[in-house]
Order: structure tokens, then C-alpha cells, then sequence
């Protein structure tokens, strides 16, 4: 899809900014966004996994002067607590500045993730895409369900599309979508590492939306208790409006 120009003198792409706690659902709405419409899909915990897949004692980057150790940075995500901002800033960024190279509308799910992250990236998006253009969409979802979400699920080993336990699916080894095998993300998804995100969501990454609203942006809130497929519908009636 080759954007056009609109008024304003910006290519018309858009962003979608998906946002909720652990379990709303946002890696499966955002997969299903990206297959169904070609967006480029942002995936800041895959960009942070990959970042400390082959990383080696001591080796570490530097941004704003200080230098962010890549091994203490996995063990700060393995415990469930949030990255250092600056860092995640960094690698979200270049991320950004790739999609608008390739002209793909942009599809960001968990990110930003701190009010530092947020004050620090949407500049960045309304330069490249334009304010209109932007759109947040936040999953809402009750703190018992998302528990019982995420010390159930597996991802695929492929694609990561997470797969909910349920009486349908509990007897799969592969993924549905991709038949690569179902995983369990040992620790990330125990109760104690959950417990710590959905604390680490609610002081940290909630107070960005009065940062959003301040700046005249509309957060749109979606029940992610629905199925699916209707919290699917609801997006595209955004993304589309």
C-alpha cells in the first residue's frame, strides 16, 4: 500500500497505539491487525528479547550518556519489572523510523510503556505520521481475569501468537495459526512474575493516558473481557472512523 498526501503535507499512515495489562489480549488483536491489514507490527517485548538473545557478559549500549548493560537489562525483564526507559526509548525509536521508511501504517502493542517512553516517542510519531493519525486504543480487562490468563497461556514457538487455555484448546501442541509447538514462557508467566507486572502497569504505564488526554489525544477503551472476534470489530471501527 503506497500512502498518498493528505492536506497537511503528511503521508497518510496512520498509527495504532494498543494498549492494556498483561492478558487483555493485545499480541493477539495486534497479530490479527497486522495479517488483516498489512500494518507494520511493533513488538517492543520481541525487540527487547532479541536484543538479549546472544548478548555476552559486559556488553552493553549508550544512549543520553549512559551506557544500559544488556545482561542486567534481561534480568530486569525476567523479573517482570519494567526496562530501564531510556533504553526501551532507544530501541523503540529506531523501530519507528523503520516502519515510516518502509511506508507501512504502524501498529505499536505494550509500547510506550512509562510516561518517560510515552513524552519521548510521541513527538517522534506526530513528526513522521501527524497528530490525526494517531490513534490509542486501550484494552481494558479485571486484574483476576488477566492472572488467570496469563498463568494459562502458551505462545507459539514460531510467530508468538499467544494461545488462551480453554476446554477447546487444551489439548493442542501446535500453534493453529502457524503449526509451529506451543510453549510455556517459563517464569515470565508464573503468578508471583504476574502479580509484579500488573503492578509495574498500574504505577507506571496508566498514568501516560492523562499524559495522552493532556496532549489532546482521545484514549479509546475497549472491554477485552468480549470475544475476540467482537474486540477485533471494535478496533477496525476505530482504525476505520
Amino acid at each position: 500500500m503506497t500512502p498518498s498526501s493528505d492536506t497537511d503535507g503528511y503521508s497518510i499512515q496512520q498509527v495504532v497505539v494498543l494498549f492494556g495489562p498483561p492478558g487483555s489480549g493485545k499480541g493477539t488483536q495486534a497479530s490479527l491487525i497486522a495479517d488483516k491489514l498489512n500494518f507494520y507490527y511493533l513488538e517492543t517485548s520481541k525487540l527487547l528479547e532479541e536484543s538479549f538473545r546472544n548478548a555476552k557478559e559486559g556488553e552493553y549500549v549508550e544512549t543520553d550518556g549512559t551506557k544500559y548493560y544488556l545482561k542486567e537489562e534481561q534480568k530486569i525483564w525476567a523479573s517482570g519489572v519494567l526496562n530501564s526507559p531510556p533504553f526501551v526509548t532507544m530501541i523503540v525509536k529506531k523501530a519507528i523510523e523503520k516502519s515510516h521508511s518502509l511506508q507501512r501504517d504502524l501498529l505499536m502493542a505494550g509500547s510506550p510503556r512509562t510516561l518517560y517512553e510515552a513524552e519521548a516517542i510521541t513527538p517522534l510519531l506526530k513528526e513522521l505520521y501527524g497528530k490525526t493519525h494517531i490513534k490509542i486504543i486501550m484494552l481494558e480487562l479485571e486484574e483476576e481475569e488477566t492472572m488467570r490468563r496469563n498463568t494459562q497461556r502458551r505462545i507459539c514457538e514460531l510467530m508468538r501468537h499467544p494461545i488462551l487455555t480453554s476446554k477447546e484448546t487444551i489439548a493442542l501442541t501446535k500453534c493453529p495459526l502457524d503449526g509451529s509447538r506451543l510453549l510455556r514462557r517459563d517464569g515470565l508467566d508464573d503468578e508471583k512474575n504476574i502479580a509484579t507486572r500488573l503492578q509495574q502497569y498500574t504505577e507506571r504505564t496508566l498514568p501516560m493516558f492523562e499524559y495522552f488526554e493532556s496532549k489532546g489525544f482521545k484514549v479509546e477503551k475497549i472491554n477485552a473481557g468480549d470475544s475476540v472476534v467482537n474486540i477485533f470489530g471494535s478496533i477496525l471501527k476505530i482504525i476505520s472512523s
